[in-house]
């Protein structure tokens, strides 16, 4: 359950982010603002130039940002997984070997195990040999 609400938010900030960017890209913020007077309304709107472009700078600044925000983030998961991996090869090799020895000493249940009820069956038909030789042979 955590864990989708998590990915939702994820989801939502990345929406939100590429709204933002698609907006101020779309719609750049004006160059000229000032009020005028409204007849229909009673509060001023603001007059917005209708050619008002987004400048290269401000385009690569925007950029720039953004690319930096995502080296800032990958630097630091880069760092969380250095430090985890020495965690999570331990933990691999501790259930690697966990396997092998678990694995040999099936093996040597099922070669003991046969050998071990082999001999039960010998020394129980030789009992038996012998039992029926003593109750038999005693007529």
């Amino acid at each position: 359950m955590r864990s989708s609400n998590a990915q939702d938010d994820q989801s939502r900030v990345l929406h939100e982010l590429c709204s933002t960017i698609a907006h101020i890209m779309k719609f750049p913020p004006p160059l000229t603002a000032f009020p005028v007077a409204a007849s229909a309304s009673r509060r001023p709107r603001l007059a917005t130039a209708s050619a008002a472009q987004v400048s290269p700078a401000a385009l690569a600044s925007l950029f720039a940002g953004i690319s930096l925000a995502l080296m800032l983030v990958g630097s630091a998961t880069f760092v969380i997984g250095l430090v985890l991996m020495p965690c999570i090869a331990l933990l691999v090799s501790f259930f690697y070997v966990a396997g092998m020895v678990s694995a040999l000493s099936e093996l040597a249940r099922a070669m003991l195990g046969s050998v071990a009820s082999r001999r039960h069956d010998d020394l129980s038909s030789s009992w038996k040999l012998v039992f029926h030789l003593v109750v038999y042979n005693a007529d």
